[in-house]
Formats: C-alpha cells, sequence, structure tokens
C-alpha cells in the first residue's frame, strides 16, 4: 500500500545519502492500558511520525520497524469471543499478524505522510507486509515461551492442547495461557522489494512485529507458522542486509541503564561494541525481556559491520541524532 500527496517541494538530501533503520516499540504505538483504542492509537503514531520526519527533513532515508504484541493480543482476542459467542472461524497467528502489519502500516505511512506534506517535503511512503524465514529446528520450537491470547481454564487449556496442538502453560495463578516459539530471524523474503523502495527514496515500512514467520517446507514454498519474532532482531537483519549507516531502537527510555532500577544505575552516553557485549555477557545490567533483545540485536548489527547505532524515545530522535542525547553504541 502507498500513500501519495502533492507535495511543494523535494526533500532537501545530504551530499551523500544516508540510510537508517529505525525501530519503534510498543510506546510509540500504545501510551497506556487506559488508551488502547484505534484512535489513541493513530494519535501516538502521529507523534512518533513527527520525530521520524525531523530524521527526514536532516537528510535521512528511513526504513521502519515496529511492534505489534499488544495488537496481536487484540485480534486473537477478538478472535476467541467471536467464535465462543458467534461460532465464527478463529484466525491463525501468522495471519493476525498480517492483519496488524496491514493495520499499523497504514495508520504509520497516514501519519508521516500527512507530516511531511505539512512541512512542504516530496516524499512517498509505502508500507510492504513482510514474511521472515525462520528454521523450522531451531531450538526455540522445542521450548515455546512466548505468551499469546487471552486466558483460559484447565479444561478449555487442555481441549485445546489436545485438539489443535497448542503449547499451554499455567500463568501465576491467573489462568492458562498459550505459549508460543520464538525462532531468531534468517531471511528477509520481501528483501529485494524493501531494497527497490529505498533505493527510490521511499520511507518503507516492513518487518512490521519481526515479521510473519514462515518456514520453507520444501520445493520452494513458504507457510506460515505459529511463532512470534522478536521486532528488534528482525529490524537488526534488516540493518545487516541493507547496510544501513544507523540503526535506531525508539523505545521507552532516553538512554540505557546499567544496573537498571537499582541503587547504583548508572546512565550511558556511549558504549563501544565490545562494552555492549560485556555488559550483556555479565546478564545483571539489560532486563531478558525489554532492554536485553535491543543490545542484542545492535551487536549482531556493529558485528556485520554496521557503523552506529543509537537507543532513545521517539521524543528525542532528533536531539540524539545531533549528539545530545540518547546511548550511542559504535564500533
Amino acid at each position: 500500500m502507498v500513500a501519495v500527496k502533492k507535495t511543494k517541494r523535494a526533500v532537501k538530501r545530504t551530499p551523500k545519502r544516508q540510510l537508517a533503520v529505525v525501530a519503534i516499540g510498543g510506546n510509540s504505538l500504545i501510551k497506556d492500558p487506559s488508551r488502547q483504542t484505534v484512535e489513541d492509537q493513530e494519535e501516538a503514531l502521529r507523534e512518533t511520525a513527527h520525530h521520524i520526519a525531523d530524521m527526514i527533513e536532516m537528510g535521512w532515508d528511513v526504513a521502519i520497524g515496529h511492534g505489534n504484541g499488544p495488537q496481536v493480543g487484540f485480534i486473537l482476542r477478538r478472535s476467541e469471543i467471536a467464535h465462543k459467542v458467534e461460532g465464527m472461524h478463529e484466525v491463525p497467528l501468522d495471519v493476525c499478524g498480517a492483519d496488524t502489519q496491514g493495520a499499523i502500516g497504514y495508520e504509520l505511512q497516514q501519519a508521516l505522510q500527512n507530516e511531511l506534506y505539512h512541512r512542504g517535503i516530496k516524499k512517498n511512503v509505502a508500507t510492504v507486509v513482510t514474511q521472515v524465514l525462520v528454521d523450522k529446528n531451531d531450538p526455540a520450537f522445542k521450548n515455546p515461551t512466548k505468551p499469546i491470547g487471552g486466558f483460559m481454564d484447565e479444561a478449555e487449556a487442555m481441549r485445546r492442547q489436545k485438539e489443535m496442538g497448542w503449547t499451554v502453560v499455567e500463568d501465576a495463578g491467573r489462568g492458562w495461557r498459550r505459549v508460543v516459539p520464538s525462532p531468531l530471524p534468517k531471511e528477509i523474503v520481501e528483501l529485494d522489494t524493501v531494497k527497490l523502495l529505498l533505493k527510490h527514496g521511499i520511507v518503507t515500512i516492513t518487518v512490521g512485529g519481526g515479521g510473519i514467520p514462515v518456514v520453507d517446507i520444501g520445493d520452494g514454498e513458504y507457510r506460515g507458522i505459529a511463532a512470534v519474532i522478536d521486532k528488534d532482531y528482525a529490524s537488526s537483519l534488516l540493518a545487516r542486509e541493507i547496510k544501513a549507516d544507523l540503526f535506531l531502537i525508539a523505545t521507552a527510555v532516553e538512554k540505557v541503564a546499567l544496573n537498571f532500577g537499582k541503587p547504583n544505575q548508572q546512565w550511558v552516553d556511549k558504549m563501544t561494541l565490545d562494552e555492549a557485549k560485556k555488559y550483556l555477557a555479565e546478564g545483571t545490567h539489560f532486563a531478558k525481556g525489554s532492554m536485553a533483545p535491543k543490545i542484542q540485536a545492535i551487536i549482531w548489527y556493529l558485528e556485520a559491520g554496521g557503523k552506529h547505532a543509537i537507543i532513545t524515545n521517539p521524543e528525542n530522535i532528533g536531539r540524539a541524532l545531533r549528539g545530545e542525547t540518547g546511548t550511542h553504541i559504535v564500533r
């Protein structure tokens, strides 16, 4: 899907075009639990689009990845309720991922196109519904850990385990939930399309929610699979494949902290690749479900020849690009 409007002038570019991958997290989509409607999400994305437009006005070509965890959960929950109440068919997880890529991509590309139009910048925006290949023998498939969907009682959980092959776990006394694997991304199926769009200066929204997980079933065919890919890992793969000059992860905090949440917490302005690997290996600085995957994603990017990575919150993207804030990680 492509949004195009007549605009007043072309974007100013630096003499050498620079390419960035921006991975935006859940805070860019849903600000808090009391603001989860589509309208709330659109408002949040308009704010994020403003800050990404700052990058574009500075001369960056941009590919954007985004999270989709809450949105997939909403679709699954609606599907479960519709099935229980009205007998409607349930929606497979890979299709839920595709649905969110389309919806969030539409909202983000519209918000960004509108922002660019009001700035008088001639720049098109496109969303690519993206498949990401995973290895069907990835160890994650033997140990599913990612909870999805709503809570069930034990009887319902056991029925779905038997009849549908789900892996289910009891969740801290709150009920039973389905868990799925989180395999590593191996290949972006639509990579050539993404590269072509970027070559022509089109802002490209891709690998949404980490991409739709697919496996190679042989004879050159892919099939969707019930799994969840970490969106920072997928964005890192994208940054490596397109040889991005910058990998920027927009998250809930302005900077990364060592010993986060502890009395000796220390905010970090800059760290090297070796320091990032050391801190991650120590296992005490970065939470596994939040900052650790971001640091790992950046490590992979830099190890593959990437030049510069930044972690900051959306509202500080412009300041971080000027070197005024954010955590900068370099080789």
